[in-house]
């Protein structure tokens, strides 16, 4: 028997409609931006895309950020000055991307290592797999060495791309290779603390989106608490996995903790695509957006997997995937899904309050320890208390 839950209206849990305001998490708030924003968005937490000229980079925010088609990016032109892209009015990825030039000489007196460095979460350099890379491999060892030398504290991320054209062997040959060679660079001069991570990507599937997806997660102080508040869902709920996306760059900014199977994770982002353009096409709201608190989606697919999605804030939303048995206690299943919506709610108005009472504003992305701590704290009386179980009675 399945029952329909009904869930109460949120609008007012935090005084504001509909979700909680931009700046829950981290970042700043654009209502309180006044006329002279740049200093303000100079001060937000930044994400920079590096490596040599024609290396993918423009096309990987484009295509990111910006859905342009793959197809599309071949008639961008080269990245001749910084280019930043401010994203914290269209997606809950409040930060920026900046994206370089390939030219960028670190030795010109003009470049300011301790401005660009200083607020910086994550550098991704960018490595053409299909090119010799014996130039990007010199090029990334001195990008790294110098910006570790003035925020040791940044996460450095190597994207091994355009790997489309190459076979599977080809592709781990080259992943091994490059590890191989930047590790031993850094070994060298005695860096041997700086970490790098290493991802193969491509903007003609969707390992740019799973690449980025981690580069995002480990920015986010909160991660923990959301990785446990969706164990507890799944477990309870009989669901497979489930994916906490943010819908409009389909970067997934927390999953629950069993292993990530990229073909359920390309079906979720498939299903995000039709949800948005089934409702851009023909549930369009009076303010032009296409994704409220009532947006929700179920795909039914041939193999009795099921595909669900509900709104979480407007930026977020869950998809999960399970099988048909499980789907038809939707009752039980919706209810559990209303205590996680008010558990992420609380976790991230913990962070915003933080954030208010003290810190500069892009201590929540660079201060994890603190944040993720407290919004542990807060939510684990919450967690088992409130979930109906999948086993019980309904």
């Amino acid at each position: 028997m399945s029952i329909q839950y009904v869930e109460p209206d949120m609008a007012g849990s935090y005084g504001v409609v509909d979700s909680f305001p931009k700046d829950f998490g981290y970042g700043v708030d654009e209502a309180g931006i006044d006329d002279d924003s740049s200093a303000s968005a100079d001060t937000q937490p930044r994400i920079l895309l590096m490596g040599l000229r024609r290396s993918g980079k423009s096309s990987i925010q484009k295509v990111v950020f910006h859905k342009m088609s793959p197809n599309e990016t071949l008639f961008l032109e080269s990245t001749n000055k910084i280019h930043k892209d401010d994203l914290s009015g269209s997606s809950f990825v409040n930060f920026q991307i900046w994206d370089f030039p390939g030219q960028v000489d670190f030795f010109d007196p003009t470049f300011d290592d301790e401005m660009i460095f200083t607020g910086t979460g994550a550098l991704i350099f960018v490595i053409d797999a299909q090119d010799d890379y014996v130039e990007a491999l010199g090029r990334l060892h001195g990008t790294v060495s110098r910006a570790y030398l003035v925020n040791p504290h940044i996460n450095f991320e190597v994207f091994i791309h355009k790997v489309d054209g190459l076979s599977d062997d080809h592709k781990i040959e080259t992943q091994r290779d490059v590890y191989q060679r930047a590790n031993d660079d850094l070994a060298d001069v005695g860096l041997e603390k700086l970490h790098l991570s290493f991802y193969l990507t491509s903007i003609y599937d969707h390992s740019i989106f799973e690449a980025f997806s981690k580069v995002v997660q480990k920015l986010l102080p909160q991660l923990p608490t959301l990785e446990n508040l969706l164990n507890i869902f799944i477990s309870h709920s009989g669901i497979e996995k489930a994916f906490l996306f943010d819908m409009v760059s389909k970067i997934y900014i927390a999953t629950d903790s069993s292993a990530v199977d990229m073909q359920s994770y390309e079906l979720c982002c498939d299903m995000i695509d039709v949800v948005i353009d089934i409702s851009c096409i023909y549930g369009p709201m009076e303010d032009g957006g296409a994704y409220d608190k009532e947006s929700l989606a179920i795909i039914k697919l041939n193999n009795t997997t099921v595909l669900y999605l509900k709104e979480v804030t407007r930026f977020l939303a869950v998809v999960c995937v399970l099988r048909e048995e499980s789907f038809e206690r939707k009752g039980l299943i919706d209810y559990n899904f209303h205590c996680f919506r008010k558990a992420v709610h609380e976790v991230f108005e913990v962070g915003f309050r933080t954030q208010r009472t003290g810190g500069r504003p892009d201590d929540a992305l660079t201060s994890s320890t603190s944040t993720s701590t407290s919004t542990s704290t807060s939510t684990r009386g919450l967690n088992h208390r409130n979930y109906a179980s999948h086993n019980g009675n309904m």
